[in-house]
């Protein structure tokens, strides 16, 4: 599945150029003085934000360390995956990897990702929250640190619900379609003018995130405990398509639309996206921003148990990596190591609008007069679930996006929408073990 994409790295605008920090030594040395050890960082953290995010600890690490140095090097996020791969197959694979955690399960079965150390594997395990474990994980057995971790929530257009007469964001799922129903507005033409609740045809993360946000607040699950078919062709999941269906067929969704304009444009009341949007939003919106709130994915029922999704990225070591022990130390130092009272990566990730797994160092560095539209996002990560990374998972989210759009223009109904999604998933789960 991607966050396909992070929306977050279409918004800052990554592109495709090479990057090098810190030391430009052309070739990696042996650890003799006067020839360091050079490790290289490939992630796609190109231009921006990102890049001067990343840049900063990198130069330090380098200013401290004499024997061992980092150089960065970047691609476009939607050729990281085909990167790691065409690289480690021409023998020229990069020490450090930044992966999206979807694609664990691949670069596991691929042989490109190192187990972390049982030192580091304890570490990890303490220090985070679940999700953010299970989403570094594969099979139990953890493979990196993670980075930026992004939750869903439900993003709400307050002046849009107070016009329509609707007192808050809705709890429930029949809340949520009473409010979408009567924020709805068309033009005499029939266009949409205003969509009650955004559903969005953009890409894979918009598409396929906002479904199992859903799917995970009803209590179901897109792939099966041992990641071996799907289990979307369920109560829980055709709960979720019925609801989508009703939603677009009444007029209350335009799956057409594209929901990060519209919404910036006070065009869409309410949408479930992932927290990374906080920061695009107050950049687009200016004095509009103070229209926008932020909610807990609606439930089905009110005494339903929280759930959403959580997607994420982590910092492993390859397999083909000549110096291992110095690479987990550089993402010991980076991630864990404290600074402050934070790590380096938490510190790294607030300054551009994201989170990271560790719970209390978001709390320290949110503070008393952070953003109020970013705690819910961290609320979440007690109780979200990890997108799943099992072998083939990039490819079931395609499928799933696929089904979902045709469930969406009608070309398909609840019932084949949910047949065709578990027999092209579950195809291709049997065939990526």
């Amino acid at each position: 599945m991607t966050p396909s994409l992070s929306r977050r790295h279409f918004a800052l605008g990554l592109s495709s150029a090479l990057l090098t920090a810190g030391c430009a030594a052309p070739h990696r040395g042996t650890g003799r003085p006067g020839d360091p050890i050079v490790l290289t960082l490939l992630s796609h953290y190109a231009s921006g934000e990102l890049k001067k995010a990343l840049q900063g600890p990198v130069d330090e690490w380098n200013a401290l360390h004499d024997r061992v140095k980092v150089r960065t090097k970047a691609v476009e996020f939607t050729d990281l995956l085909t990167t790691f791969m065409v690289r480690q197959a021409a023998g020229q694979g990069t020490d450090i990897l930044h992966p999206y955690c979807l694609w664990n399960g691949q670069l596991v079965r691929a042989g490109v990702l190192r187990p972390a150390p049982p030192e580091h594997a304890e570490e990890i395990s303490r220090g985070y929250g679940a999700a953010a474990v299970g989403a570094a994980s594969v099979a139990g057995r953890v493979y990196g640190y993670p980075t930026e971790m992004q939750t869903y929530a439900l993003y709400y257009n307050r002046r849009l619900l107070r016009d329509a007469g609707v007192d808050g964001p809705p709890r429930t799922w029949p809340e949520l379609e009473e409010a979408a129903y009567r924020t709805a507005r068309r033009d005499r033409y029939g266009n949409t003018l205003v969509q009650g609740f955004g559903l969005s045809a953009f890409d894979d993360s918009t598409t396929v995130g906002q479904t199992l946000a859903l799917l995970n607040a009803a209590g179901g699950r897109f792939v099966s405990v041992d990641g071996r078919r799907t289990a979307i062709d369920s109560p829980a999941g055709r709960a979720v398509f019925d609801l989508e269906r009703r939603l677009v067929d009444k007029g209350a969704s335009a799956p057409g639309v594209n929901v990060y304009q519209a919404f910036a444009s006070g065009q869409v009341a309410m949408v479930i996206s992932a927290g990374w949007w906080t920061a695009n939003l107050k950049a687009l919106m200016g004095t509009a921003y103070r229209d926008v709130g932020v909610a807990p994915v609606p439930l089905p029922e009110a005494d339903g148990r929280r759930a959403t999704l959580s997607t994420g990225f982590l910092l492993g070591v390859n397999t083909a990596s000549e110096h291992p022990r110095e690479a987990w130390e550089f993402l010991r130092w980076l991630n864990a190591e404290k600074v402050r009272g934070t790590s380096r990566m938490s510190a790294l990730q607030t300054s551009v609008g994201s989170l990271t797994g560790r719970a209390d160092d978001m709390r320290t560095l949110l503070g008393a007069g952070g953003d109020p539209n970013l705690r819910p996002f961290l609320d979440a990560l007690a109780y979200a679930v990890p997108e799943p990374n099992v072998p083939g998972a990039q490819q079931a989210k395609s499928l799933l996006r696929k089904n979902i759009e045709a469930l969406w223009t009608g070309q398909q109904t609840v019932d084949e929408a949910l047949r065709s999604t578990r027999r092209q998933v579950d195809q291709e789960m049997s065939r990526s073990w």
